[in-house]
């Protein structure tokens, strides 16, 4: 047998197929795996399945005006339960009669094998979002009674989003999902997972990965088992298995771009070997994690800008300007022409130049990683490109409900681990005691560049689904706080002392929409980042919002240029630590309109502990290297105390 050129080299593949066993062997064999295959589950038919004759009864009295199939095992076992007490044919003839929808191709060729045909069927990957999807394209549900084969399981989500557009449904159970007679090779393959004797898992149903995990609690390997999905690569036929995967922390690397057997086998082959690498790599780098953030014996502990966060007071008042490293330097120009700025971003050693040429240039008291708030979308299944002319273009987009499956979870940072080392060597070439800031881009932000897909004035398809579907806006609201916890605590991890969330679009909303929408989302985030560190949250556009950004719990609220900062500072409250807030225009003025400037936000800030002086934006790309330094300078000379 030929080996194709995506292959395992040799892996160790554990799979969990029942039926179709033999089949899924012999395909990881193929592409070069060692194949380790333990069925995991089987059907138990419903023994005194009333529900299913009394759909059955009200079918034929013309009582159903539409049947949803899910599965294809689940239609054969219905028409063998109904036929032993119904004629098969007048059964089969009133299916007929009505609207019937098939999710996927196993249901419609089922009903085929019953000489029927389905009147519709849902386009893959088969999800219930893509029934609900296709019902809205033009399938009347209104006040109409609608009986739903269910697989092992009721599907609440699917049933509310029926109801939702104005349908009765009745469940029709058919079977429960049950673990297999014999055992024994699947508690050998779970053990030997839990050992790290497996290197690939794949799943080709949801169901599969409840017995997996009832195994191991029976066993009493749940936490080995739990603590090697990160060092394995785990492959999910589908987004249906691949959510009921996550909702049981179990991180998917893998989802193949058809929901099927083989393409889950070929995707498994061609990507496991490089997502193990990168694995490997960011294990490597966060081994050795950085000193306790609240070490006070670290060089950079007792720094002006570390004092300042914690509102302690300090001799003078630290300074620092978002978008410090930028186009507006001779260094970084020079260096952006010889590549693409996303090829920049995922060079670290460029990466740290670059930051520590600019600290070094402006005498600033604290660096940020060069980077942007986009890369960590990459690997959430984001088209990225830097444009051009145009900036940041998204080219698949996410304009529906639907289309939020698209976006991937980010299980762990290894495709992000060109971040984690720009953070570590950044570190490194940086003095011992000046701080290093990692940052992320926060979720309305994030969640606005891939709905609208680039720049926007008005928001019009972020507010079209944050308005319109609720459920939608939550799920990817947490799927990017998920993203950015683990990204901000990575970075965290190899080395960063303070970290900084850019909400740089969301003045775009009122306080009641924020409230509403974001506000719960970057709570979530402050509350898990690693305790002891400094987060500084960062919203502009809107002063009014600030009163909801310190109440998001964040140590620093950051402050733009369209509000006074004593204001400011007295409005988020003064147990907070501020960051602001000149106009970042101001550096295009003169040097006696810099120096004037910041000493009326010095004056604001009145001396008091926990005051960073920053730009209320980042650099312009106009702005003259020299009076940025001559900002740095009158900042320091000002506020010494």
């Amino acid at each position: 047998m030929n080996t194709p050129p995506e292959s395992f080299n040799g892996l160790a593949v554990a799979a969990f197929e029942s039926r179709r066993a033999d089949d899924m062997a012999r395909l990881i064999t193929k592409y070069g795996g060692n194949p380790h295959v333990s069925p995991s589950m089987r059907e138990i038919p419903l023994e005194k399945n009333t529900k299913a004759i009394d759909f059955a009864h009200r079918l034929i009295t013309g009582e159903i005006g539409m049947a949803v199939f899910l599965t294809g095992v689940g239609f054969q076992q219905l028409l063998e339960i109904v036929e032993r007490q119904l004629d098969r044919d007048r059964y089969l003839n009133a299916l007929a009669d009505i609207t019937t929808i098939a999710r996927g191709p196993k249901p419609a060729a089922a009903m085929k094998a019953a000489g029927l045909t389905p009147t519709h069927r849902v386009p893959e990957p088969n999800t219930w979002r893509d029934l609900l999807t296709t019902i809205d394209q033009g399938i009347p549900v209104a006040n109409q009674v609608i009986a739903l084969q269910e697989y092992g399981k009721t599907n609440p989500s699917l049933v509310a989003g029926l109801e939702a557009r104005g349908a009765e449904v009745v469940s029709v159970p058919v079977y429960k999902w049950g673990l297999p007679e014999s055992r024994g090779p699947l508690e050998e393959n779970v053990r030997a997972i839990a050992a790290g004797e497996r290197s690939v898992l794949l799943f080709t149903s949801a169901q599969q990965a409840v017995n997996v995990l009832a195994t191991a609690a029976d066993l009493g390997v749940s936490s080995e088992l739990q603590q090697q999905f990160s060092n394995l690569v785990v492959a999910s036929v589908g987004p249906t298995t691949s959510e009921t995967l996550r909702e049981l922390d179990i991180p998917v690397d893998i989802e193949p771009d058809h929901p099927k057997m083989g393409p889950l086998v070929a995707a498994a082959a061609a990507e496991s070997q490089a997502i193990l690498a990168r694995k490997r790599r960011v294990a490597a780098l966060l081994s050795s994690p950085a000193a306790d953030p609240q070490d006070k014996q670290a060089p950079w502990y007792n720094s002006p800008f570390m004092k300042a966060c914690r509102g302690e007071p300090s001799d003078v008042t630290p300074v620092w300007l978002m978008r410090q490293a930028g186009r507006y330097m001779a260094e970084y120009r020079e260096v952006r022409a010889k590549t693409t700025f996303l090829e920049l971003c995922k060079n670290p050693q460029l990466c740290s130049e670059i930051m520590v040429t600019a600290v070094n240039r402006l005498g600033v008291d604290a660096a940020i990683i060069f980077s942007d708030l986009l890369p960590i979308l990459e690997p959430m299944g984001l088209d990225l490109e830097f444009a051009q002319g145009e900036g940041p273009v998204i080219h698949n987009p996410i304009r529906e409900a639907a289309d939020v499956d698209r976006v991937l979870e980010l299980e762990d940072v290894g495709a992000l681990d060109f971040v984690v080392e720009t953070v570590r060597q950044t570190r490194l070439d940086l003095p011992a005691d000046m701080p290093l800031i990692g940052f992320a881009g926060a979720p309305f932000t994030l969640a606005s560049y891939t709905i609208e897909g680039g720049a926007s004035r008005n928001y019009l398809h972020t507010k079209t689904l944050m308005y319109r579907d609720g459920g939608a806006w939550r799920a990817l609201m947490q799927r990017f706080v998920r993203a950015v916890t683990r990204y901000l605590n990575a970075q965290i991890a190899a080395g960063a002392q303070c970290v900084q969330l850019f909400d740089s679009w969301v003045g775009c909303l009122g306080p009641d929409d924020y409230r509403r929408y974001v506000l719960p989302y970057i709570t979530e985030i402050v509350a898990g980042i690693t305790p002891g560190v400094p987060v500084i949250n960062f919203g502009t556009g809107n002063p009014a919002l600030l009163p909801l950004l310190a109440e998001a719990g964040s140590r620093v609220v950051g402050i733009d240029w369209r509000v006074r900062l004593d204001e400011a500072w007295a409005t988020v409250g003064h147990d907070r630590s501020v960051q602001g807030n000149l106009d970042p225009l101001v550096l295009l003025a003169g040097r006696d309109v810099i120096r004037q400037r910041a000493k009326e936000v010095l004056d604001q800030a009145a001396g008091r502990p926990g005051h960073i002086f920053n730009l209320g934006h980042g650099v312009l790309q106009q702005t003259p290297v020299d009076n940025a330094i001559a900002l740095v300078d009158a900042v320091h000379e000002l506020s010494s105390r």
